[in-house]
């Protein structure tokens, strides 16, 4: 499908300048506080535009958004590569798309959710967000390969890192432009299926979604003390490691994430979704706050490891349950209110995570932000157990 294409071409390129960017960011003297901040505007600004689509972009189609928001990527590529003083970097961050995290946290992800959902069944809802999922995990880890490029594009332009580095934000902006040329291709069925043409806001769902909301906010809140950049920065501060072993551990647990989506489907349809997202997801928090206790770096690429084999397989079983029990028309408001939520709540993590690798080489993000994930598994559990999405009445 051309939405699974579009969604692999944007996930390449979000795997490679997710490890590119807090290097790039301290070689241009940034500190830990700068370089969170400006990650924490990636996922402001990611919020604000994904709220205004799910709430206001009922108005438009779907095609068109998706082709605008990929001219936005275009044009961020083209900014970071060319903007290197902090504040204005940091407008360009807040503007743009870059995503610095290694799921999706962007404008298009209600609009993608919401033209899947209605073009398969309620039984297979659940498969086809894990196929969604399962291509994104595996470009955006081949993305993370792709990284060490700059390194070899460093040594064409003269040995210097933050020259290539510039090279690879154009890259990010032209496969945009590519995947621009995707959605271009889509079909009108693509676009709104409620009885009026149009998505609607909120209503009998609301009380639902709120609440997801809230949890969402505390799960995302945790993630976002160890986004993507932040653990490839801990990691290069705390092992010495090159961009390119670093790239190898990141592929690697991408992997271990992409094989748990397809194993998050046949365990779904057992226990059920609510059940699936608890207990994959509370162990893998167990293990991420284990890493800063381990003395050596293969014990931590083991807990990185175990952690990716289970720490992804909510994803689609998250993304299947809130599309299951609200309203079609309501769907693309509730993807966006709950997308946003997270996108906000992580955008904190990132700024204090930074002050903390700044004050000290412990990793204290990596334990805050897994107890605040364990805490969101148990609340998850307590409050969404007895409220079942069509299929498992």
């Amino acid at each position: 499908m051309l939405l699974l294409a579009a969604r692999g071409i944007r996930a390449f390129a979000d795997g490679f300048v997710s490890l590119i960017l807090p290097i790039y960011l301290t070689k241009l003297g940034f500190d830990g506080w700068e370089i969170g901040a400006v990650i924490t505007g990636t996922l402001l600004g990611s919020s604000a535009l994904t709220l205004a689509v799910g709430m206001f972009g009922g108005r438009h189609r779907r095609r068109a958004l998706l082709l605008m928001a990929c001219a936005l990527m275009a044009a961020t590529g083209l900014g970071f590569a060319l903007v290197t003083a902090f504040w204005p970097l940091l407008a360009v961050a807040v503007i743009g798309t870059m995503n610095p995290s290694s799921g999706d946290s962007s404008v298009f992800l209600p609009l993608e959710q919401t033209a899947l959902t209605q073009t398969v069944s309620a039984a297979g809802r659940t498969a086809v967000f894990a196929r969604y999922s399962l291509i994104g995990t595996l470009m955006g880890a081949a993305g993370t390969l792709a990284a060490p490029l700059t390194d070899a594009l460093a040594g064409v332009t003269g040995g210097d890192w933050t020259v290539a580095a510039r090279w690879m934000f154009l890259l990010y902006g032209a496969l945009g432009a590519v995947a621009l040329l995707a959605y271009a291709r889509l079909s009108p069925a693509v676009e709104h299926a409620s009885a009026t043409g149009k998505q609607a806001p909120l209503g009998p769902s609301r009380g639902i979604v709120m609440r997801l909301s809230l949890l969402f906010c505390l799960d995302s809140l945790g993630s976002g003390f160890f986004v993507q950049s932040l653990l490839a920065l801990w990691l290069y501060q705390r092992f010495a490691l090159s961009i390119g072993t670093t790239a190898t551990i990141l592929f690697w647990s991408g992997l271990c994430s992409a094989i748990s989506f397809l194993v998050a489907v046949p365990v779904s349809r057992r226990i059920g979704l609510i059940n699936t997202m608890v207990f994959t997801h509370l162990p893998s928090s167990l293990f991420i706050m284990a890493v800063p206790f381990v003395p050596d770096l293969w014990m931590a690429i083991v807990l990185l490891l175990a952690r990716g084999a289970l720490s992804q397989m909510d994803v689609p079983t998250r993304n299947s349950y809130v599309m299951a029990v609200v309203r079609p028309e309501e769907r693309a408001a509730a993807a966006s209110v709950t997308a946003v939520a997270k996108s906000l709540a992580s955008a904190i993590g990132p700024v204090l995570a930074g002050g903390l690798l700044a004050a000290s080489p412990f990793g204290w993000p990596l334990l805050i932000g897994g107890g605040m994930k364990a805490t969101y598994d148990l609340l998850l559990l307590a409050s969404f157990r007895h409220i079942k999405p069509p299929e498992e009445r």
